[in-house]
């Protein structure tokens, strides 16, 4: 039997010296974009708009004031606090969409069926907060946090109105689109 050949080992090759560089068109692709990128001012001085930073700026002060509280050791107010985040970010995101006319690019989503269901359920299930965070707030509950959870019961049962009178305005906008 013949012993097995060892692999002939190559001289190593010398290291080249070139450094290849590529271009990337994305600073160019990014100004050409952000120059398209339209910002609609009106938005804010029309009625939805109004109602809109109303119920952002109340909302925050709904959940800041239940959230500088124990409010976790009482299950009503996690309920609260979990309405009142979650429809403050989503307020944020189409407030966003509307100063930048982004649902102008996307014209496949129906845009006045979602306004209409996210108000008609941002008012529904802020108006069940509302009279939870309402009917939770006793002195005997926890003196030490009443003026916080009191404040924010009220200012609930107004981001509730607000969204009521989006609803309002939302289902004229869908009537009037299906009309057509």
């Amino acid at each position: 039997m013949e012993p097995p050949v060892a692999p002939q080992e190559q001289p190593p090759r010398p290291r080249s010296h070139t450094v290849t560089t590529t271009s990337s068109s994305f600073t160019a692709n990014l100004s050409a974009s952000s120059s398209t990128l339209a910002y609609d001012r009106e938005f804010l001085r029309t009625v939805p708009g109004l109602l809109m930073v109303t119920e952002i700026v109340l909302g925050l002060l709904v959940w800041t004031l239940i959230a500088g509280t124990e409010y976790f050791l009482y299950p009503a107010f996690g309920w609260v606090m979990f309405v009142a985040v979650f429809y403050w970010v989503l307020t944020v995101f189409f407030l966003i969409i509307y100063m930048t006319m982004t649902y102008t690019r996307i014209p496949q989503v129906p845009w006045t069926m979602v306004g209409l269901c996210f108000n008609g359920s941002a008012f529904v299930l802020y108006l069940i907060a509302a009279i939870v965070d309402a009917s939770s707030v006793t002195k005997d509950l926890d003196n030490h946090n009443y003026n916080s959870w009191a404040a924010s019961s009220f200012f609930a049962f107004v981001v509730t109105s607000c969204y009521a009178g989006n609803t309002y305005f939302s289902f004229i906008s869908w009537r009037s689109r299906t009309l057509q």
